[in-house]
C-alpha cells in the first residue's frame, strides 16, 4: 500500500493540474462569444514567430506545490529513523513542493504562435493563438474580433 499512495498521487497530479487551454485556439469560441456579432477585417501575415501561452491552473497553482510536497514528504519518511527521518520529511516536502510547482507551470504551456499583422488599412496587430494551424508571412488571413477578443483565421 505505501508503494501505491506515491503512484496514486502522482496520476491525480498529472490529471488534475492541466490546464484548459482549448480557448487559446483560433478554433474555439467561449460561451459569451456564441451568437454575438464579431468585426472581422483582412490583413496580410507579414511575421510569424513561435512563442508558448503560460495557462492558468485550475487549482491556482495548488496541486502541483500541494501534490508535490505530500510526495516528497513521503519519499522522506522513508529514509532513516527518528530525527533523521523528521528532517528528511521536511527536506522531502519542502524539495517536492517546489519540484512539483515547476511540473505543473511546465505541463501548462501551449505551444502557439505570435503573429504580426499588416491589416488591408495599413495598420499593425499582433495576435497570439494556439500553434494548432499552420500560418507563414505572406498568407492573407481573416481577424475575427476586435481589442483583446481578437483571433486569427485563414482567409
Amino acid at each position: 500500500m505505501k508503494r501505491l499512495l506515491p503512484v496514486a498521487a502522482l496520476s491525480l497530479l498529472t490529471l488534475a493540474g492541466c490546464a484548459n487551454t482549448a480557448p487559446y485556439s483560433g478554433d474555439v469560441y467561449r460561451g459569451n462569444q456564441a451568437q454575438t456579432g464579431q468585426s472581422v477585417s483582412y490583413g496580410t501575415i507579414v511575421a510569424v514567430r513561435p512563442v508558448q501561452i503560460q495557462a492558468d491552473s485550475r487549482a491556482g497553482g495548488l496541486l502541483g506545490t500541494g501534490g508535490g510536497a505530500v510526495l516528497g514528504g513521503l519519499l522522506g519518511s522513508q529514509v532513516g529513523g527518528g530525527t533523521g527521518r523528521q528532517l528528511a520529511t521536511v527536506a522531502g516536502a519542502i524539495g517536492g513542493s517546489v519540484a512539483g510547482s515547476s511540473v505543473e507551470d511546465r505541463a501548462n504551456r501551449v505551444r502557439a504562435l505570435e503573429m504580426e499583422i499588416r491589416r488591408d488599412d495599413g495598420t499593425d496587430v499582433v495576435v497570439v493563438q494556439r500553434a494548432d494551424r499552420q500560418f507563414q508571412a505572406g498568407q492573407r488571413v481573416r481577424l475575427i474580433g476586435s481589442g483583446g477578443n481578437m483571433s486569427v483565421a485563414p482567409y
